[in-house]
């Protein structure tokens, strides 16, 4: 089974190394959600206001790696931003990414 995905989705992005480049993070929950805990230097920007925030993102040139707290509002906000030409990974959960990323 597990081939069959790989098949289909390929090789997992390597966040990490995406991190180390100078990704941006962008969480894209609540404010305050985001004040119960975070990943330091991750930009906070919730998933209804991404759209505004495009032009911004662009003139940053850095890929973006979105998180929030399951891993489904950061899926929605990187289909508006890959939609808008960025490049742009699901990082899920902000717990999950932290470790995946440290």
């Amino acid at each position: 089974m597990s081939n069959l995905f790989k098949s289909l989705f390929g090789k997992p992005a390597d966040l990490k190394a995406i991190c180390q480049d100078g990704a941006i993070i962008l969480d894209v929950r609540t404010p305050e959600e985001f004040r119960t805990g975070h990943i330091t230097g991750a930009i906070n920007i919730p998933v209804d206001q991404v759209k505004g925030v495009i032009a911004d993102l662009k003139k940053k040139n850095r890929p973006v790696i979105t998180c929030c707290r399951s891993g489904a509002r950061s899926g929605m906000a990187k289909s508006v931003l890959e939609a808008a030409g960025l490049e742009v990974y699901n990082g899920g959960s902000w717990v999950s990414l932290e470790k995946r990323i440290r």
